[in-house]
């Protein structure tokens, strides 16, 4: 009968014990040393360890740190201050031995409760902890900035760094203090309910030891208001005028949290002299004190003075009071967002661009305008060069490279692999990963081409022709922008010719990364980590195989540096030996002091942040999918600490080859965030701030706007060399006119080498002189009789016709428009380039090329100002 009432507990744990097993099998152990040889394919292996041992460590000591604080009060009250037995029972030996015995049991049993209960309440406690781990170690690992807050004078990175992790500390320091003195009081006073013979009155100990719990309590609560005070730079009620503290905030608020804390300390006292006191006890000093607390504190919550102080005194002279805080929102928000290096150039313009027209006419390599948009050139990819039905170009990329015999603009994109193209009974487990594991080699054409004809190729085919020097040893696509599920290369399929190429199609993988499959027991642990048995039974693996995994690149440098946002546009880098891809990479903060906080369509729009940093270049081979981080931001104090945190993680930039660093550029995503700041920011004085009067907005067309666009060009800044720049324009906030065009190049201008040194120039146009804006010169456009009856025909001819990225150069001291069109086939939608216009002034006109329609703009206005021609536009078709 025992035995069979044994049976089933022993079941029920042997059930629950094989739950544990599995659990912990597959979301433990697997994916431990999954990823520690994953790391270790990659050479960060002592990264990999670092950052473990950084989180259990802190998180470990943090546990034990809570439950030596939960434990040692337990053991104090239960076994040394609360006993207070009578003096009778102190001088009777036997009752004395009585009451002896009962303690003890007592005491000796509570100390086991009370340690499962102190390390149950430290884990519950230490959660946070773990959970903002990385706040901790920015915490040990940064330094200071150099740069202080305005308001209170602190070094930036106190707010970076320490402010966050003080919050976390002062509010969990508070509720285990509360915590542990609310349970000693309640053993204090079980101790007098179940052991007989005790004293009417708490011991002095008792009294001492719950004052002092007292006091943990208070300080923590003062150390709250004082923390409270820097709440004030991250105010938002004076948006949105500006962000950050206004008047009110800091001559009325910040006031009342002195007064609180002066009040609850005032509140301590009294009840610390109540308690201790013999004689004379009074409970009016606390009620007088503890009103005058709530006093303030409804004074803080009320909005009834603040709303009086802004009528009457704020809003009658709002630039002299609320001035010096406009300045320093405004110094802050430039400096988070790194927009104080900004240069202004005032641009006067030439109401007759003639002598212009002469001058740039004869540039050097000036017809290397991009007409090409991306948007529109990845279709004629597709169709043209994707070739096979399993390879796609995911997206176009810009760059430059040396190309007859100067910098010249192309677009490029990866042909990479994508069997979801396949037939759908071909998309078998062994196609998708030992037979189709990878992408073949790119496409290049230049950005800068004529209409009417072929498009032209640089870099084309499967067999990777090219008549300008593009050589590619390995150009296999093993990580990529794709979604790409696990690879296992080599193995021992006889793969046929799959890229099409003159090259032997069955070549194998003999890329570095890679976890190699050396065993029977790795490839059992991989079919458990995947839940695919054939990985285990397939013939095809060799010992020689590795599994390729995490071959996304933003899914690969995600895991490797969560701490790091990563741009959405990474783009390929073609060099002789193999493809590469540059990711550009950002720290984030919304911590910065009185700083503007982002707009939400950033990055993913899911990051709130008053602070940024391109801080780092990572550089990752898309054959063996090798990663490389290269801090370009030396002054960023978020990565600085990183650095230190992770010493052999980051290199720095110019240990980046130099093949690699000519091919490095502003990121437009942040270019198109800070320009959408500094459209109300740069205007820096408090006045002109709080007027808005030269507010800008990004230039729209059609009701879209202009996104700032890459071209290179020679400018005349750098002794007649090509710039590779980004461009954008915008208009005054409700109108059509350009104020200004801004560019944001990467070469050292003074130096006008090929050292990486990002910075942005404003061409500032004059407010007195009007100057066509992309939405006006697209008016002129369709307002133009013969390219309006030109594009209705091509309308009627089966094809639709479609205008392209607006281009505005800045050319003397005049501004010229280039806009590409394009004709799309009814049925299979491929864009061509059929003519371009070009636009000065108000004189539009369209040709075939660049070059053809720049000298018929350039004989139009010769004419005009000679008084023989009327000046009209018009279309060559």
């Amino acid at each position: 009968m025992r035995n069979r009432k044994l049976l089933p507990a022993l079941a029920g744990a042997t059930i629950v014990g094989a739950i544990v097993l599995y659990v912990a099998f597959y979301f433990v152990f697997l994916d431990f040393f999954v990823d520690l040889w994953w790391f270790r394919s990659l050479d960060f292996e002592g990264y990999f360890w670092l950052r473990l041992l950084y989180r259990f460590i802190f998180s470990g000591a943090v546990t034990i740190f809570f439950f030596a604080i939960f434990q040692f009060h337990f053991w104090i009250a239960s076994r040394y201050l609360g006993l207070n037995p009578p003096d009778e029972v102190l001088l009777d030996d036997k009752k004395r031995r009585r009451f002896q015995r009962f303690a003890d049991v007592f005491m000796s049993g509570s100390v086991k409760v009370y340690s499962v209960v102190s390390l149950i309440l430290a884990i519950a406690i230490a959660v946070p902890f773990y959970l903002q781990w990385e706040d901790a170690l920015l915490f040990f690992f940064g330094s200071d900035s150099g740069f202080t807050d305005p308001v209170y004078g602190n070094d930036i990175s106190f707010y970076l760094f320490s402010y966050p992790i003080y919050m976390l500390i002062q509010k969990e320091l508070l509720f285990t203090a509360t915590l542990v003195f609310l349970a000693t009081g309640v053993l204090y006073w079980m101790e007098h309910i179940f052991i007989p013979n005790q004293g009417k009155e708490f011991p002095l100990g008792a009294k001492i030891h719950l004052s002092v719990l007292f006091i943990f309590i208070a300080f923590f609560v003062e150390w709250g208001f004082m923390l409270d005070r820097f709440t004030l730079l991250y105010s938002n009620t004076r948006e949105p005028v500006f962000f950050g503290p206004g008047f009110v905030n800091l001559r009325f608020h910040l006031p009342l949290i002195w007064l609180s804390i002066v009040a609850f300390f005032v509140i301590v006292c009294c009840i610390l002299f109540y308690v201790f006191s013999e004689r004379h006890r009074s409970k009016t000093p606390i009620v007088i004190s503890a009103l005058s607390f709530v006093a303030i504190l409804s004074l803080q919550s009320s909005d009834f003075l603040p709303m009086l102080i802004d009528k009457f005194i704020v809003m009658p002279n709002p630039t002299k009071t609320e001035g010096p805080f406009m300045r320093y929102n405004i110094d802050a928000t430039l400096g988070a967002y790194d927009l104080n290096n900004i240069t202004t150039v005032d641009f006067p313009i030439n109401l007759d661009p003639t002598t212009d027209i002469e001058t740039w006419s004869n540039k050097k390599h000036f017809e290397n305008i991009p007409v090409w948009d991306r948007e529109f050139l990845i279709d004629t990819y597709q169709q043209l060069q994707a070739i096979r039905p399993y390879y796609r170009f995911k997206a176009v990329d810009e760059d430059r490279y040396f190309i007859h015999n100067h910098l010249q603009q192309v677009n490029l994109a990866a042909r990479e692999v994508n069997i979801k193209k396949l037939p759908r009974e071909a998309q078998n487990w062994e196609n998708t990963h030992l037979r189709y594991t990878h992408g073949y080699g790119a496409v290049v054409s230049p950005a800068a081409q004529d209409a009417g004809i072929p498009i032209v190729w640089y870099l084309r085919d499967l067999n990777m022709t090219s008549d300008v020097g593009f050589s590619v040893e390995n150009p296999d696509i093993y990580y990529g922008q794709e979604k790409l599920v696990y690879a296992i290369v080599p193995n021992s399929l006889v793969i046929e010719d799959i890229s099409g190429s003159n090259q032997d199609g069955s070549r194998q993988y003999k890329g570095d990364s890679g976890i190699p499959i050396s065993s029977y027991f790795r490839k059992l642990l991989f079919a458990f980590y995947f839940r695919d048995e054939k990985i285990f039974f397939s013939p095809n693996i060799s010992t020689e195989s590795k599994l390729l995994i995490r071959r996304n690149i933003d899914e690969r440098i995600s895991t490797l540096t969560p701490f790091l946002h990563l741009d959405k546009d990474p783009y390929l880098v073609i060099e002789k030996d193999r493809l590469y891809w540059i990711q550009d990479a950002y720290t984030l903060s919304n911590m910065y002091p009185v700083s503007q906080p982002a707009a939400d369509d950033f990055l993913d729009g899911k990051q709130e942040f008053n602070y940024i940093r391109n801080s780092v270049k990572i550089v990752v081979d898309a054959y063996d999918g090798g990663v490389d981080y290269y801090i370009s931001e030396p002054h960023d104090p978020i990565i600085n600490a990183y650095n230190r945190a992770y010493p052999g993680l980051f290199k720095s930039l110019q240990e980046m080859p130099v093949n690699l660093s000519r091919h490095l550029r502003y990121p437009r995503d942040l270019y198109y965030m800070q320009m959408k700041l500094y459209a109300k920011y740069h205007q820096n004085s408090p006045e002109l701030f709080y007027e808005q009067a030269e507010t800008w907005q990004y230039a729209s067309v059609d009701g879209e706007p202009v996104l700032p666009y890459f071209i290179t060009m020679d400018f005349g800044r750098c002794h007649n060399s090509e710039e590779y720049v980004m461009v954008n324009p915008m208009t005054p906030v409700h109108r059509d006119n350009l104020s200004m065009v801004g560019l944001a190049g990467t070469m050292d201008l003074k130096k006008c080498d090929n050292a990486y040194k990002p910075g942005i120039t404003i061409f500032k146009f004059p407010k007195a002189v009007q100057v066509n804006g992309p939405s006006q010169v697209n008016a002129l456009i369709d307002q133009n009789p013969e390219i309006a009856g030109q594009f209705t025909l091509w309308n009627q001819m089966g094809s639709e016709v479609k205008k392209g990225r607006m281009i505005i150069l800045p050319m003397g001291g005049s501004i010229l428009y280039v806009q590409p069109i394009y004709m799309l086939a009814t049925k299979t939608k491929m864009p061509e380039l059929a003519r371009v216009i070009v636009s000065i002034g108000n004189q539009v006109v369209m040709d075939k090329t660049l070059n053809a329609a720049f000298e018929r703009l350039k004989d139009m206005f010769i004419k005009q100002a000679t008084g023989s021609s009327s000046g009209t536009s018009g279309a060559n078709p």
